[in-house]
């Protein structure tokens, strides 16, 4: 097919154009948000292609997600050149690995190990360390931290005490240790984890010169999305696939680096024309996203930062965004839950509206707004509020407790969590023991308020309510506004965004102590900002009740138009040193954080790769579409799209097998397991005898 290279330049803006001409030598891009960066690199490589430049099997397009890979496919078999390998930088890799790894050491490469918890677990228990599940998984998020940054567990010690890593109040010589450990029992057990499959490729190209030879006469451009988001492995493991050639291009916005914590760089991006003197460099400003409103406040947030590029807005006018206090969190809650309905009411979708916050902690209250409202919401990046595993814990002591006599509903809850572990000092760092105490602390609130409003009640009375208000937002219904933490909210975008808690001690974070931390949380505010296509509401409040200390709106804040609630100066705090860099779940992909219960369900990120059979996975569907047209049921309470795709990837072979997929309790294991299993037996794995 004859590709003409004018068609391809054609509805390019000015700065999309020079991105897609610009075809030899290192080229870096500093792509605002919404300013068409996909758009422009694929043209890029169309254009590329249609002029002779380089040949699309020569190209090799790396993404951090599979998701972006996947619409990088899709746009470039649009434009004719369907050629060009997209892949995450991962899947690029064990590619090469188990290509090369027989030849090179004369074996198959190790297999990648499916359940990095039982791992960790292994190397805390050699340590004498307790292997509960928070620790557990804020270990295994520093283990990969470390990976990806290329610190050895013998450099650890020295290296988290001078950036003030902490890993749930253990020692960094504990941690170290744990490391050493954690390799020992993945040599003991013949399997590699996700950072080793980057150290593989790696380590084949630096001490084998004829695969490096090989790999570099197959990819001789390439071509990097999200540049900001590269950690050291990754750019060792680029600069090995390069070799010698400048033939690449970069793409990212160093004011959306929000993932430092995971091993993140922004500073190849930044630093790129030192490296590269020769380098073109190009900046993408004109916004297709957000109204200019929108856009000047997003600016506003970044003014004088060098990393941020201008943006120029390109849509129509729209409403000014709204920038208000508020004198509590329920308050504050109540008033985006009316702004949202107010929105609804004038057309704008449910699934089109979303609010953002810094952690899932502050989530209830948004939950239980949008509930008495009436609102339909769903959850992106944790499960409800009442679905996490530590809330249903603490309601489960709760009763324990509310069959004793107590002195009153509050202490009854502040026993019951003590009891699991909570203190009223918080723990240092973050990481999901940070996160635990955070959700209990959340119910002990709750349980303040409630006590207040109903001095004569006990602790049943507050299991009650809690119950009632798990029973009222335990599942949304129908497509609802997202709930989302900032961080789950990159790389996407909608009509209306309320982004709430914006105060000091919510937004920087109270843990945000030195000055890279408190640039961190403005970016991710920017970021949260830039989901907008046209409405946006920023609010805080000045105290979590209504009464006690008083709070003042973020620093982030200043020189923007507010109104309301007046701004309070906090007292001074003491510095707090340090953060852990786990999540609350590890993906058995990846080794990175999970969040929510639809990825706990896959024990994977949605985007991350896993290998799926399709005709399975349209049997299953079919199964369950028949199911739910017999029962009068939705196809989603048959069971959900998660639990259905958790089948589909690990086919379990027995009910034993079934049952330990989260989703699948006893009562769908009774009622659905054999014709489950059935139309598992019917679809053999490919590979099967």
């Amino acid at each position: 097919m004859t590709i003409d290279p004018d068609a391809i330049l054609d509805g390019l803006d000015p700065e999309q154009r020079a991105v897609a001409t610009a075809l030899s030598g290192p080229v870096v891009v500093v792509a605002g948000a919404g300013t068409g960066k996909t758009r422009a690199m694929t043209h890029r490589l169309a254009y590329g292609a249609a002029v002779g430049a380089f040949d699309p099997r020569q190209v090799l397009a790396l993404t951090f997600t599979t998701r972006a890979a996947g619409e990088l496919r899709e746009r470039l078999r649009g434009l004719g050149v369907p050629a060009v390998q997209a892949r995450t930088f991962h899947s690029a890799a064990l590619r090469q690995a188990q290509y090369f790894w027989p030849r090179a050491y004369g074996n198959e490469l190790p297999p990648v190990a499916d359940h990095r918890l039982g791992l960790v677990a292994d190397a805390l228990r050699r340590e004498g360390l307790p292997t509960e599940t928070a620790l557990l998984r804020d270990m295994a998020g520093e283990i990969s931290w470390a990976k990806v940054s290329n610190v050895s567990p013998a450099d650890y010690p020295a290296i988290a005490d001078r950036r003030h890593r902490e890993v749930a109040g253990r020692t960094a010589d504990e941690v170290g240790r744990v490391m050493a450990h954690y390799e020992a029992v993945k040599a003991a057990r013949g399997v590699i984890d996700f950072e080793d499959i980057l150290l593989c490729a790696a380590g084949l190209l630096a001490e084998h010169p004829d695969v490096a030879g090989e790999v570099r006469r197959q990819y001789r451009h390439f071509v990097v999305d999200e540049y900001q988001d590269v950690s050291p492995l990754q750019q060792a493991l680029l600069d090995l696939w390069r070799g010698d050639s400048d033939d690449v291009c970069v793409v990212g916005d160093p004011a959306q680096t929000i993932h430092s914590f995971a091993g993140a760089q922004a500073g190849f991006l930044t630093g790129f024309t030192r490296r590269h003197p020769a380098a073109v460099r190009i900046e993408l400003v004109r916004d297709y996203r957000s109204t200019p409103e929108v856009v000047a406040l997003a600016n506003a947030v970044m003014a004088g930062r060098p990393e941020a590029v201008e943006l120029r807005a390109q849509r129509p006018s729209g409403p000014a965004p709204t920038v208000v206090g508020a004198d509590s969190e329920p308050a504050e809650a109540a008033a985006v839950a009316e702004w949202l309905t107010g929105l609804h009411a004038a057309g704008t979708p449910w699934d089109e509206m979303a609010v953002l916050y810094r952690i899932h902690a502050q989530s209830p209250a948004y939950e239980a707004a949008l509930a008495d409202a009436g609102v339909p919401f769903t959850t992106r990046g944790s499960e409800g509020f009442f679905e996490r595993a530590e809330v249903r814990a603490a309601l489960r002591a709760l009763a324990g407790a509310a069959k004793a006599a107590t002195p009153g509903p509050a202490a009854a809850l502040r026993g019951a969590v003590s009891g699991l572990g909570w203190t009223h000092e918080p723990p240092a760092g973050q990481g999901s023991v940070r996160e635990r105490w955070e959700s209990w602390a959340a119910l002990v609130g709750l349980a303040d308020d409630f006590e207040r409003d109903h001095p004569d009640a006990d602790a049943a009375a507050l299991l009650a309510e809690l119950e009632r208000r798990a029973a009222a937002q335990h599942a949304p219904v129908g497509q609802g506004v997202v709930l989302s933490s900032l961080h789950a909210a990159k790389g996407l975008e909608w009509d209306a965004v309320a982004v709430v808690g914006v105060h000091e001690g919510g937004l920087p974070f109270t843990l945000a102590s030195t000055p890279e931390e408190v640039e961190e949380e403005r970016r991710l505010f920017y970021v949260g900002v830039t989901r907008a296509r046209e409405h946006l509401r920023v609010s805080w409040s000045t105290s979590r009740n209504g009464g006690g200390p008083r709070r003042g709106a973020s620093r982030f804040l200043d020189g923007l138009a507010t109104s309301q609630a007046p701004r309070r100066p906090l007292p001074p705090r003491a510095a707090r040193p340090g953060r852990s860099s786990a999540l609350s779940a590890v993906c058995r992909v990846c080794g990175r954080g999970l969040t929510s219960g639809a990825e706990r369900k896959l024990m994977r990120h949605l985007g991350c790769e896993a290998e799926l059979d399709e005709a399975l996975w349209e049997a299953l569907r079919a199964w369950r579409g028949e199911v739910a047209a017999r029962s009068g049921l939705p196809a989603f309470v048959v069971l959900t799209d998660a639990t259905l795709l958790a089948v589909a990837e690990r086919r379990p072979g027995s009910r034993a097998e079934l049952a330990a997929i989260a989703g699948i309790g006893a009562r769908k294991l009774a009622s659905y397991g054999d014709d489950v299993l059935a139309v598992l037996a019917s679809h053999p794995a490919p590979d099967a005898p």
